[in-house]
């Protein structure tokens, strides 16, 4: 992954990473999800959602404004 991204959202549950992923897109952030769960038992691992580090503050504002537990 390119230098600059930083992890904001780590659920185990795919739906939750796509919610997250799809409210910051809608609001002009690039976003990465990384699905480190295992391909056999999803009940192993995470799925982690990356934006740039210039897109922080914004992003937390608005996950917090969506009730988006961080």
């Amino acid at each position: 992954m390119e230098k600059n991204w930083v992890k904001i959202f780590t659920s185990t549950n795919f739906y939750q990473s796509e919610i997250v992923k799809q409210m910051l897109t809608g609001n002009h952030i690039d976003t990465v999800l990384l699905n480190k769960q295992d391909s056999s038992h999803r009940n192993f691992g995470e799925i982690e959602v990356y934006i740039h580090q210039e897109d922080f503050s914004k992003a937390i504002e608005i996950m917090i404004l969506n009730q988006i537990n961080i």
